[in-house]
């Protein structure tokens, strides 16, 4: 499968990621979303899971490397970003938000960053589009 955007945030944001997602979806566009994947659902959290503790369970495997679920999870995304047209970075983002957003930098995808930024980060120039709100962004497609 192939998706027009793939979009990337922290769990913690699940509820401003998933009516994101979903008006993307209402454009026509094809998306990927990390939160409604089989191993991230199976492994972190459902949809209805309390995105807080969901995380600190995730957050306490110590032996992350050797994990067949994170491997798993790892796996999932990295396929699918390759498989993705853009990436969409939704802010607030976490550590491996940002880690996607520089491999799709690598791998010469379309970039756009939405949400407010509070100071000057200079790798954010990688960003092909940026806007302050999802209402800016959805107005610009």
């Amino acid at each position: 499968m192939t998706y027009d955007y793939f979009v990337a945030s922290r769990f913690r944001n699940k509820d401003f990621i998933l009516p994101f997602v979903k008006q993307l979806r209402e454009k026509g566009k094809t998306v990927y979303c990390f939160l409604e994947t089989e191993p991230s659902q199976q492994y972190v959290g459902g949809l209805d899971a309390d995105a807080e503790e969901s995380m600190k369970q995730f957050e306490a495997i110590t032996d992350y490397r050797n994990d067949p679920r994170v491997r798993e999870i790892f796996e999932t995304d990295m396929t699918a970003l390759h498989a993705s047209d853009t990436l969409v970075l939704l802010l607030p983002a976490g550590r491996s938000s940002h880690v996607e957003a520089g491999v799709a930098y690598g791998l010469d995808k379309k970039l756009v960053l939405v949400g407010e930024q509070k100071e000057t980060e200079s790798l954010y120039l990688i960003f092909n589009e940026v806007y302050n709100t999802a209402d800016e962004f959805f107005n610009s497609i």
